[in-house]
């Protein structure tokens, strides 16, 4: 890890990909002086307590941690008491009120995994598999009060691969996505030399949360390509699945070959994997 680097900053995300976007900072000697995530949630069928990746990687690097279930005046005014130069949301879950992506002097920066403003939204990197996309990336954006509306600051393109999953792809994301941050879009707010782009809304598309029916298939009369997208956009969920006999059938393991899709491995309602024989 590099010499920590003196921008105060404030963090808020909750997920995987928070924690692995604040290993990145760290790699490159920026540290938070707080972050800010969800509370901890009852997870599992024993609805053991469970805190997000967040405060773990909090916990372990010695990082004060907020968890509130609102953004209240209470935390508003812890917030202000941090006096940070910047606020950086990665991930974060809940919808910030503009009086607190106002607070920091240089703004507030948040990353999204697609190449603004084509897909907006909880959902970009499934939604660009599902809509066959032959590329998507990063855009950094300081955040305005409309859903991922604001000014681009940073961008990057990749290629979608033909067998890329919403797993693998994002992966690429994220590490690009926290390069994009360390390299060049902290370091151009803290010299005040910060080029922002003003998103074209005429070319804006949205995609919404993923829900477990979005899974259902039809394998004999749904189009291959569409089946095989859907394949690698729901991974690892919900995955996709049909129903025979009245039982469902969930899809583990398919492929792609001369324009079929091909089952391979499936798990039927109540039994263990197995080989797909049709």
């Amino acid at each position: 890890m590099q010499e920590s680097k003196k921008l105060n900053f404030v963090f808020f995300g909750t997920p995987d990909v928070s924690s692995e976007t604040l290993e990145i900072l760290k790699e490159h000697g920026y540290m938070p002086s707080l972050i800010i995530t969800s509370p901890d949630r009852p997870v599992g069928r024993h609805f053991t307590m469970t805190p997000s990746r967040a405060k773990v990687w909090a916990d372990e690097n010695n990082i004060p941690v907020l968890q509130p279930e609102k953004i209240t005046d209470e935390v508003m005014e812890k917030l202000a008491a941090e006096n940070a130069g910047l606020f950086i949301v990665v991930a974060y879950g809940k919808i910030l009120p503009q009086k607190l992506i106002d607070l920091p002097n240089l703004g507030t920066l948040n990353i999204h995994y697609s190449l603004l403003p084509r897909w907006r939204g909880a959902t970009p990197v499934e939604a660009a598999i599902l809509a066959g996309d032959l590329e998507t990336g990063v855009s950094i954006q300081k955040m305005v009060f409309k859903l991922d509306a604001g000014p681009i600051v940073a961008e990057e393109r990749i290629p979608i691969e033909a067998d890329d999953t919403t797993p693998s792809l994002r992966a690429k994301l994220i590490a690009i996505g926290g390069r994009l941050l360390a390299e060049y879009a902290i370091p151009a707010f803290e010299r005040g030399e910060q080029i922002l782009v003003e998103q074209d809304e005429t070319n804006m598309t949205h995609c919404g949360k993923t829900k477990k029916e979005d899974g259902l298939i039809d394998p004999m009369n749904d189009d291959p390509e569409i089946l095989w997208r859907k394949y690698r956009a729901y991974q690892p969920w919900p995955g996709i699945h049909f129903f025979q006999n009245g039982k469902r059938v969930k899809i583990t393991k398919a492929r792609f070959e001369n324009a079929k899709f091909i089952i391979e491995r499936v798990v039927r309602e109540g039994e263990k994997e197995s080989q797909w024989f049709g």
